[in-house]
């Protein structure tokens, strides 16, 4: 199921009221925030023709 802008946005902000501050605690968190950030923007890397393996997008 593909998820809609706003609940992508949604799920971002629940994760950024996660934050610690604590670089390591937090990089888990900071990785998901990235990952759903690029879906919503619709950003995969520049110089891929494939998908990102990494993340998903």
């Amino acid at each position: 199921m593909e998820l809609t802008s706003e609940q992508l946005q949604t799920e971002i902000d629940a994760l950024n009221s996660k934050l610690t501050g604590d670089m390591f605690a937090d990089m888990d968190i900071k990785d998901e925030i990235h990952n759903l950030t690029m879906k919503l923007n619709g950003i995969k890397p520049m110089d891929s023709h494939f998908e990102c393996v990494g993340c998903g997008s």
